[in-house]
């Protein structure tokens, strides 16, 4: 069974009992960090780190589906989560507004609900 990364509270409830879900209770880079973790592992990207066009200070949220089996090194998940992470630490996150957290969410919840078919 693959495995959904995500820092995203609303993709946590909306998708946790449908597959299986590690729920990082940390920020965009953690999560990437994360999926860059279970890559060196043996894990393969099955989504974009950064889909969706949304700049990585434009948002806090962020969730990556990787195979659940450990297949040995793949190397282009490897150099895409690698390029993610490094742009990812050169923007510096903006603040956001205890208003704007829910859309913020809905918009993550979006991009990955199509990328997993829900």
């Amino acid at each position: 069974m693959n495995l959904l990364v995500t820092n995203n509270p609303m993709v946590l409830t909306r998708v946790g009992d449908k597959l299986k879900t590690e729920y990082v209770d940390a920020g965009l880079i953690d999560v990437l960090i994360r999926v860059r973790d279970l890559v060196h592992e043996g894990h393969s990207l099955l989504t974009h780190p950064l889909s969706g066009s949304v700049k990585p200070n434009d948002t806090i949220y962020k969730s990556v589906l990787v195979s659940g089996a450990r297949a040995g090194t793949d190397e282009q998940s490897v150099r895409i989560i690698g390029e993610c992470v490094l742009a990812a630490q050169k923007f510096t996150p903006r603040e956001v507004s205890e208003s704007s957290l829910r859309d913020l969410q809905a918009v993550e919840f979006a991009l990955i609900r199509e990328a997993i078919g829900l």
